[in-house]
Protein backbone atom coordinates (compact mmCIF):
# COMPACT_ATOMS: atom_id res chain seq x y z
CA UNK A 1 0.00 0.00 0.00
CA UNK A 2 2.86 2.30 0.93
CA UNK A 3 4.59 1.48 -2.33
CA UNK A 4 1.51 2.62 -4.27
CA UNK A 5 1.39 5.91 -2.36
CA UNK A 6 5.08 6.51 -2.88
CA UNK A 7 4.67 5.81 -6.56
CA UNK A 8 1.71 8.25 -6.81
CA UNK A 9 3.59 10.97 -4.94
CA UNK A 10 6.59 10.38 -7.15
CA UNK A 11 4.55 10.85 -10.31
CA UNK A 12 2.94 14.02 -8.86
CA UNK A 13 6.35 15.40 -7.98
CA UNK A 14 7.70 14.50 -11.40
CA UNK A 15 4.73 16.22 -13.09
CA UNK A 16 5.37 19.36 -11.04
CA UNK A 17 9.02 19.44 -12.10
CA UNK A 18 7.99 19.03 -15.74
CA UNK A 19 5.46 21.88 -15.41
CA UNK A 20 7.99 24.24 -13.82
CA UNK A 21 10.49 23.42 -16.53
CA UNK A 22 7.95 24.10 -19.26
CA UNK A 23 7.02 27.44 -17.69
CA UNK A 24 10.67 28.44 -17.51
CA UNK A 25 11.28 27.56 -21.14
CA UNK A 26 8.09 29.35 -22.21
CA UNK A 27 9.12 32.48 -20.29
CA UNK A 28 12.51 32.50 -22.02
CA UNK A 29 10.95 32.12 -25.46
CA UNK A 30 8.10 34.58 -25.13
CA UNK A 31 9.74 37.12 -22.76
CA UNK A 32 6.88 36.77 -20.28
CA UNK A 33 8.88 38.44 -17.50
CA UNK A 34 10.18 41.24 -19.71
CA UNK A 35 8.07 44.44 -19.77
CA UNK A 36 9.70 45.49 -23.03
CA UNK A 37 8.86 43.94 -26.38
CA UNK A 38 11.55 41.90 -28.14
CA UNK A 39 13.54 43.77 -30.73
CA UNK A 40 11.58 44.15 -33.96
CA UNK A 41 8.30 43.07 -32.35
CA UNK A 42 5.16 45.18 -32.72
CA UNK A 43 2.12 45.35 -30.45
CA UNK A 44 -0.81 43.29 -31.62
CA UNK A 45 -3.30 46.17 -31.54
CA UNK A 46 -2.43 49.83 -31.99
CA UNK A 47 -5.17 52.36 -32.63
CA UNK A 48 -4.00 55.65 -33.98
CA UNK A 49 -5.83 58.57 -32.39
CA UNK A 50 -6.26 62.08 -33.73
CA UNK A 51 -3.36 64.26 -32.73
CA UNK A 52 -4.25 67.06 -30.34
CA UNK A 53 -3.96 70.48 -31.86
CA UNK A 54 -4.21 69.26 -35.43
CA UNK A 55 -4.57 71.55 -38.33
CA UNK A 56 -7.85 73.29 -38.50
CA UNK A 57 -10.15 72.64 -41.39
CA UNK A 58 -9.78 75.26 -44.05
CA UNK A 59 -12.68 77.61 -44.60
CA UNK A 60 -13.53 81.06 -45.94
CA UNK A 61 -10.99 83.80 -45.16
CA UNK A 62 -11.71 86.02 -42.16
CA UNK A 63 -12.20 89.04 -44.44
CA UNK A 64 -15.00 87.22 -46.28
CA UNK A 65 -16.68 86.16 -43.05
CA UNK A 66 -16.58 89.73 -41.77
CA UNK A 67 -18.06 90.99 -45.03
CA UNK A 68 -20.96 88.56 -44.85
CA UNK A 69 -21.38 88.46 -41.06
CA UNK A 70 -23.93 90.01 -38.75
CA UNK A 71 -23.34 92.21 -35.71
CA UNK A 72 -26.78 91.31 -34.37
CA UNK A 73 -25.85 87.63 -34.49
CA UNK A 74 -22.64 88.55 -32.69
CA UNK A 75 -24.65 90.28 -29.95
CA UNK A 76 -26.47 87.03 -29.21
CA UNK A 77 -23.16 85.15 -29.00
CA UNK A 78 -21.63 87.90 -26.83
CA UNK A 79 -24.25 87.03 -24.20
CA UNK A 80 -21.86 84.23 -23.19
CA UNK A 81 -19.28 86.90 -22.36
CA UNK A 82 -21.57 89.28 -20.48
CA UNK A 83 -21.04 87.49 -17.16
CA UNK A 84 -17.44 88.78 -17.17
CA UNK A 85 -17.42 91.75 -19.58
CA UNK A 86 -19.44 94.87 -20.21
CA UNK A 87 -19.37 96.61 -23.58
CA UNK A 88 -21.32 99.84 -22.97
CA UNK A 89 -19.28 103.01 -23.24
CA UNK A 90 -18.14 103.98 -19.76
CA UNK A 91 -19.34 100.68 -18.32
CA UNK A 92 -17.66 99.30 -15.23
CA UNK A 93 -15.11 96.52 -15.41
CA UNK A 94 -16.22 93.11 -14.27
CA UNK A 95 -14.13 89.99 -13.86
CA UNK A 96 -12.83 91.02 -17.27
CA UNK A 97 -12.29 94.53 -18.63
CA UNK A 98 -14.88 96.65 -20.37
CA UNK A 99 -14.62 95.94 -24.11
CA UNK A 100 -16.01 99.14 -25.58
CA UNK A 101 -13.71 100.38 -28.36
CA UNK A 102 -11.25 97.49 -27.93
CA UNK A 103 -10.59 96.95 -31.64
CA UNK A 104 -7.33 98.54 -32.73
CA UNK A 105 -6.12 99.16 -29.15
CA UNK A 106 -2.93 97.69 -27.62
CA UNK A 107 -3.36 94.13 -26.39
CA UNK A 108 -3.73 93.93 -22.62
CA UNK A 109 -3.65 97.71 -22.15
CA UNK A 110 -6.81 99.19 -23.63
CA UNK A 111 -8.65 99.58 -20.29
CA UNK A 112 -6.63 101.76 -17.87
CA UNK A 113 -6.50 100.49 -14.32
CA UNK A 114 -7.52 96.92 -15.09
CA UNK A 115 -5.21 94.22 -13.71
CA UNK A 116 -4.36 92.27 -16.85
CA UNK A 117 -2.36 89.07 -16.63
CA UNK A 118 1.32 89.34 -17.50
CA UNK A 119 0.72 86.91 -20.36
CA UNK A 120 -1.68 89.35 -21.99
CA UNK A 121 -0.16 92.70 -21.06
CA UNK A 122 3.24 91.47 -22.23
CA UNK A 123 1.96 89.93 -25.45
CA UNK A 124 2.55 93.00 -27.60
CA UNK A 125 0.75 94.19 -30.70
CA UNK A 126 -2.76 95.53 -31.15
CA UNK A 127 -6.21 93.99 -31.23
CA UNK A 128 -6.35 93.64 -35.00
CA UNK A 129 -9.12 91.61 -36.61
CA UNK A 130 -6.69 88.72 -37.06
CA UNK A 131 -5.53 88.85 -33.42
CA UNK A 132 -9.10 89.02 -32.17
CA UNK A 133 -9.98 86.00 -34.29
CA UNK A 134 -7.03 84.06 -32.85
CA UNK A 135 -7.91 85.15 -29.31
CA UNK A 136 -11.56 84.14 -29.67
CA UNK A 137 -10.47 80.78 -31.11
CA UNK A 138 -8.45 79.92 -27.99
CA UNK A 139 -7.43 82.54 -25.41
CA UNK A 140 -4.93 80.18 -23.78
CA UNK A 141 -3.28 79.31 -27.08
CA UNK A 142 -3.04 83.01 -27.97
CA UNK A 143 -1.62 84.09 -24.57
CA UNK A 144 -0.44 81.13 -22.52
CA UNK A 145 -0.97 82.01 -18.87
CA UNK A 146 -3.98 84.27 -19.34
CA UNK A 147 -6.45 84.44 -16.46
CA UNK A 148 -9.37 84.15 -18.86
CA UNK A 149 -11.02 80.75 -18.44
CA UNK A 150 -13.18 80.90 -21.59
CA UNK A 151 -12.35 77.95 -23.85
CA UNK A 152 -13.02 79.82 -27.11
CA UNK A 153 -15.37 79.71 -30.09
CA UNK A 154 -14.82 76.87 -32.55
CA UNK A 155 -17.05 78.40 -35.24
CA UNK A 156 -15.26 80.87 -37.53
CA UNK A 157 -18.63 82.44 -38.38
CA UNK A 158 -19.41 83.01 -34.69
CA UNK A 159 -16.03 84.65 -34.15
CA UNK A 160 -16.55 86.97 -37.11
CA UNK A 161 -19.99 87.95 -35.85
CA UNK A 162 -18.64 88.74 -32.37
CA UNK A 163 -15.91 90.90 -33.91
CA UNK A 164 -18.55 92.81 -35.89
CA UNK A 165 -20.50 93.36 -32.66
CA UNK A 166 -17.36 94.67 -30.97
CA UNK A 167 -16.80 96.98 -33.93
CA UNK A 168 -20.37 98.23 -33.65
CA UNK A 169 -19.57 99.22 -30.06
CA UNK A 170 -16.61 101.56 -30.33
CA UNK A 171 -15.60 101.28 -33.97
CA UNK A 172 -12.27 100.13 -35.33
CA UNK A 173 -10.06 100.18 -38.42
CA UNK A 174 -11.67 99.57 -41.82
CA UNK A 175 -12.62 95.97 -42.43
CA UNK A 176 -10.22 94.03 -44.65
CA UNK A 177 -11.29 93.65 -48.27
CA UNK A 178 -12.88 90.28 -49.11
CA UNK A 179 -10.69 87.81 -50.92
CA UNK A 180 -11.75 86.16 -54.18
CA UNK A 181 -11.61 82.50 -53.22
CA UNK A 182 -9.92 80.41 -55.88
CA UNK A 183 -9.26 83.57 -57.89
CA UNK A 184 -5.76 82.59 -58.98
CA UNK A 185 -6.89 79.24 -60.37
CA UNK A 186 -9.89 80.73 -62.14
CA UNK A 187 -7.83 83.52 -63.65
CA UNK A 188 -5.28 81.02 -64.90
CA UNK A 189 -8.03 78.97 -66.50
CA UNK A 190 -9.54 82.03 -68.17
CA UNK A 191 -6.19 83.21 -69.50
CA UNK A 192 -5.23 79.81 -70.92
CA UNK A 193 -4.78 79.69 -74.71
CA UNK A 194 -7.93 78.81 -76.59
CA UNK A 195 -8.04 77.34 -80.10
CA UNK A 196 -7.14 80.05 -82.58
CA UNK A 197 -5.60 82.35 -79.91
CA UNK A 198 -2.04 82.99 -78.84
CA UNK A 199 1.20 82.58 -80.74
CA UNK A 200 1.70 79.78 -83.25
CA UNK A 201 -0.68 77.72 -85.27
CA UNK A 202 -3.40 75.85 -83.41
CA UNK A 203 -5.03 72.67 -84.59
CA UNK A 204 -8.23 73.50 -86.38
CA UNK A 205 -7.27 77.14 -87.06
CA UNK A 206 -6.57 78.48 -90.52
CA UNK A 207 -2.84 79.02 -91.10
CA UNK A 208 -1.56 82.30 -92.52
CA UNK A 209 0.34 82.67 -95.79
CA UNK A 210 3.74 82.78 -94.10
CA UNK A 211 3.00 79.66 -92.06
CA UNK A 212 1.70 77.86 -95.16
CA UNK A 213 4.82 78.74 -97.11
CA UNK A 214 7.06 77.63 -94.26
CA UNK A 215 5.18 74.39 -93.93
CA UNK A 216 5.44 73.71 -97.65
CA UNK A 217 9.14 74.44 -97.66
CA UNK A 218 9.74 72.12 -94.77
CA UNK A 219 7.72 69.29 -96.26
CA UNK A 220 9.10 69.35 -99.82
CA UNK A 221 11.07 66.22 -100.78
CA UNK A 222 14.82 66.68 -101.34
CA UNK A 223 16.08 65.31 -104.72
CA UNK A 224 18.14 62.22 -104.23
CA UNK A 225 21.83 62.38 -105.11
CA UNK A 226 22.48 60.97 -108.55
CA UNK A 227 19.02 61.77 -109.88
CA UNK A 228 18.71 62.36 -113.67
CA UNK A 229 19.72 65.85 -114.89
CA UNK A 230 18.83 67.88 -117.96
CA UNK A 231 20.52 66.97 -121.23
CA UNK A 232 23.76 68.80 -121.91
CA UNK A 233 24.69 69.24 -118.27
Amino acid sequence: MKDDRNTAFGWILFSGVIALGAMSVSSMIFHADDSELPEGAKPGFFIEGEEAGGAEASGPPLANLLASGSASAGEAIFAKCSSCHTIAQGGADGIGPNLYGVIGKPIGKHEPGFAYSAALSGHGGDWTYENLDAWLTSPRAFANGTKMSFAGLSSAEDRANVILYLMENGGGPPLPAPVAEGGDDEAAAENADNPGEGPGAVEGAEAGEAESAGAMAGDQPVPEQGAATNDGE
